[in-house]
């Protein structure tokens, strides 16, 4: 079932080999099939994404059966089905947590991966939502069980997935400690709704976590740097404290000490999201569908924007987010 005539092809985002920036370019792609349970989304907006930039450098290969082009969440309007999707889909305006192509004026998603965006949501702002949102629920407050009066530490406050950090503890009455890399950053996050906002170049972040907490530490702690953070994230913890660690920007091995893990009863755990099963996904779209989604139809869930790139500057996109001087999301405007 079709809602418009499709046609072959479609401009998209593309690069010959990895490398820096430089190497994404417009290419023509052919558009995408929907299989049998999957909706075609003409493109309105692309989040732009740290796993993004991974994949491009050639660190991150897409899983069995993914899209090879960039791309992991999208907004935009439902064109067609496949066999077996929701007849009611169609027309719909949603944004979706895609296995990739989102770099692109159509992709095919998932039909359980997709969520509506509400009447007078901006659809850019909606593209902004899924993937840190689904990465921020499944690894905050299912693995890490954060609840109402915790206290949780995010590493990366004005990063996307800090910022959607941020949003989600101040709507479910958890208290937020957040590290950034400059005075300006931390004041930012403690606007955007952080309870405390530490200079990591400036200020020794356990120490800090310490008289915030007055000694007793956070509950949960939500990781993206690895390496030499892991030791000392766990001094910042409470007993019984919950660490999850979802990327290793800063190195994949660490030395811990084992006997402190057992004596104050810690949980070390961690996730990946892209290789998890369509299965998995739609199970999370749901339970964002129910606990979450009420704000966002509220206007109370909105992502923190950084800036819209067109789809063709992409490469400058990635730049930006590379050097670190973003506050919030970047988004790739694709329809026109």
């Amino acid at each position: 079932m079709s809602l418009e005539v499709i046609s072959k092809e479609m401009q998209a985002i593309g690069f010959d080999k990895p490398g820096g920036p430089d190497v994404l370019g417009v290419i023509r792609a052919p558009i995408p099939v929907p299989a049998d349970n999957e909706v075609l989304i003409r493109v309105h907006a692309a989040g732009v994404n740290r796993p993004d930039a991974l994949q491009r450098a050639g660190k991150y290969p897409p899983p069995p059966g993914a899209s090879p082009l960039l791309g992991l969440e999208v907004s935009g309007e439902v064109v067609q089905l496949g066999a077996e999707a929701e007849p009611s889909l169609l027309g719909q305006k949603v944004c979706a947590l895609c296995n990739g192509g989102g770099y692109a004026e159509y992709v095919a998603v998932p039909a359980g991966q997709c969520l509506p965006v509400p009447d007078g949501y901006d659809m850019t702002e909606a593209a902004a939502l899924p993937e840190t949102l689904f990465t921020v629920w499944t690894n905050l407050f299912e693995r890490a069980y954060a609840v109402e009066d915790d206290v949780v530490l995010v590493h990366g406050g004005t990063s996307g997935i800090g910022t959607m950090a941020i949003r989600l503890c101040n709507l479910f009455g958890v208290k937020i400690i957040v590290t950034c890399g400059s005075d300006e950053k931390c004041a930012q996050a403690r606007q955007w709704g952080a309870d405390h906002a530490i200079n990591y170049r400036t200020q020794d972040y356990v120490e800090a976590v310490r008289e915030i907490t007055h000694g007793r530490g956070c509950q949960a702690i939500l990781d993206m740097v690895g390496g030499e953070y892991l030791p000392r994230n766990l001094q910042c913890l409470d007993v019984e404290g919950r660490h999850v660690s979802i990327a290793v920007l800063g190195g994949a091995r660490a030395q811990v000490s084992i006997v402190d893990i057992m004596t104050r009863r810690l949980t070390l755990t961690g996730s990946t999201l892209r290789p998890r099963s369509n299965t998995f996904k739609a199970l999370v779209a749901d339970e964002i569908a129910q606990h979450v989604w009420p704000f966002v139809e509220q206007g109370k869930l909105r992502p923190a924007m950084d800036r819209i790139f067109a789809l063709e500057d992409a490469a400058e996109a990635h730049a930006r987010m590379e050097a670190g001087d973003h506050f919030g999301k970047i988004v790739l405007k694709v329809a026109q």
